[in-house]
Order: C-alpha cells, then structure tokens, then sequence
C-alpha cells in the first residue's frame, strides 16, 4: 500500500489533460531554455567552466530573493544577480585558479544572503521553494516574455560569436595569436552565460541549474566529436529532460527538478556507457591494425 501511495505521488495523471493547459507557458520557456543551455552548455564543458555556472546559479538565487522580498520582478532581480556574478568572474578570473577562488567566494556569500532575503520574507513558502528547486505553474505571461527575450538574445549573440567563440575555447593562446580579440570574447560569453543561468533557474531552480547547462553538453561529447554533432545532441538532450521533466512533473505533486535532473543523468549514463563501448572498439581496432601492419 505504501508502494501504491508513493507511486501515485511520483506520477498521477489524473485530469492530465486539463493541468496540460495550465502549464503551457512553462513548456513554451523550457523548449527555449533546452535550446540555450544545450547550445551554451558546450562552450561550457571546452571552457572547462561548470563550476562557474554554479557560482553564477547562487548570486541569481540571490538577487531572485531580494526581488521576491522587495516585492519587485523576480526575473529582473534573478538577472541581476546572474549579471554582476558573470561580470565578475569574467573581469577577476582570466586564469583558472583565479576564477575558481572568485567563485569559491560568491558561492556562500550569495547563498547566504539568499536565504537571509528568503527568511525575511512574510509569504507563501512554496515561492521560496521554487526559487531553489523550481516551479512547475510559476511561469506566468510576463515571465514567458521575458524568458523568450533573453533566450532570443543568447541565441543569436551566440550564432554572431561561434567561430571566435569556439577557436578561443580550444585555444585560447592561438587565437590571441591570430587576432580573436580573446579578453573580449571571454567577457561576452561570461555575460551571455549569465542570461542563460538567470533563464534557468526561473525553471529548475538555482540548485540544480548544472543538470540543464552541463550534463547534456557532457553527456554529447561522450558520444561524438563531430563539431555539429555535439552541440545538436546536446540540445535535443537538453530538450527531453527538461520538456519530459516538466510533463512527468505535471502528473505530481512534487517540485520540477527531481524529473528534470533525473532524465538528464539517465541519459548521461547511456551516454557514458555507449561511448565507453565505442572507445574500447576503436582502441580494439587500432591495436588490429597495429599487428597487422608490424606483421607485414
């Protein structure tokens, strides 16, 4: 019985069709962001920056708080705090180690005050919950226009920067070399990154932003290297888990990310595992070759 409860409470589908309706604007604004953080997130993983994307999530946490307790646009304030952590990074953190002792700080510090605006706030608790875990319902007109804006600007400044984008990303000491003006280049891509955390975490919330701008982009270069390759499937990994995590949501009484980061480590692990298989074959093959040849 217990067995029977906790299944219903997982996925109850119950009048699905009329709770679909409902949340139709949260669909809308987790096609975009699928198709933001899988494009973003593979510039993520060749910048080696998924901490980043974490330090950025707990500063956006932050200013989401101020807003919800100051009673003004949670998405302006997430924005905000996503802006001033991204700036920060990019303009303290050229070298690695430096950045990563710049998010080291912010972290606390805007997790801290996050919860400090969250503890000083008089309403419901299920707004404070979502701001960490995400809201299934809480995507209203206002916010799905925002969330398409700011997707549409990551996108297409995206598509203007690729090719310096990526040749920084790979090699950031040749492409200085060959003119990419790298300092600038890294700036903008901290800003644009810090538009899509902010996008984020309106959905899944601030804790679990990495399951939607690292694990997809992760989970594609397990699985291919082709320069058009990953990041396709990176957005169509991006897609199914949050889109699926939101219509499994639907059927639950339950918050938003536990199915979005569930599906989105699941289809890592395929991911994993398929490439693993696919190494040792061409490794396999490889060593064939070898004999073959010191044989002749």
């Amino acid at each position: 019985m217990m067995h029977l409860d906790l299944w219903q409470q997982l996925f109850d589908f119950t009048d699905y069709g009329e709770l679909l309706l409902l949340v139709k604007n949260s669909i809308f604004a987790g096609a975009v962001l699928g198709i933001v953080g899988g494009l973003i997130g593979v510039f993520v993983m060749q910048r080696d920056m998924a901490f980043a994307v974490h330090g950025i999530s707990e500063l956006s946490f932050a200013g989401a708080a101020i807003a919800l307790l100051f009673g003004v646009n949670v998405v302006a304030g997430s924005l905000a705090g996503s802006l001033v952590a991204a700036v920060l990074i990019g303009l303290l953190g050229a070298k690695a180690r430096d950045r990563n002792s710049i998010i080291a700080v912010l972290m606390p510090f805007g997790l801290g005050l996050g919860i400090l605006a969250l503890a000083l706030y008089p309403g419901r608790s299920a707004n404070k919950f979502g701001l960490l875990t995400g809201q299934i319902v809480s995507v209203d007109d206002p916010q799905l226009g925002w969330l398409l804006v700011i997707g549409a600007i990551v996108l297409i400044a995206l598509l203007l920067m690729w090719r310096p984008l990526t040749f920084d990303s790979l090699d950031a000491d040749v492409a200085a070399s060959r003119g990419v003006p790298t300092r600038f280049v890294a700036l903008a891509f901290m800003v644009l990154l810090g538009l899509a955390v902010a996008v984020s975490v309106q959905i899944v919330g601030a804790l679990l932003v990495l399951s939607l701008l690292v694990t997809p982009a992760a989970a594609a270069m397990r699985i291919s290297s082709s320069p058009l390759g990953v990041p396709v499937l990176s957005v169509v990994f991006a897609l199914v888990s949050v889109v699926g995590g939101i219509l499994l949501a639907l059927g639950s009484a339950l918050p938003i990310s536990p199915y979005v980061t569930t599906i989105s480590f699941l289809i890592y692990v395929v991911c994993r595992i398929a490439g693993g298989r696919r190494a040792r074959r061409r490794g396999a093959a490889t060593a064939s070759r070898r004999l073959v040849s010191q044989a002749g």
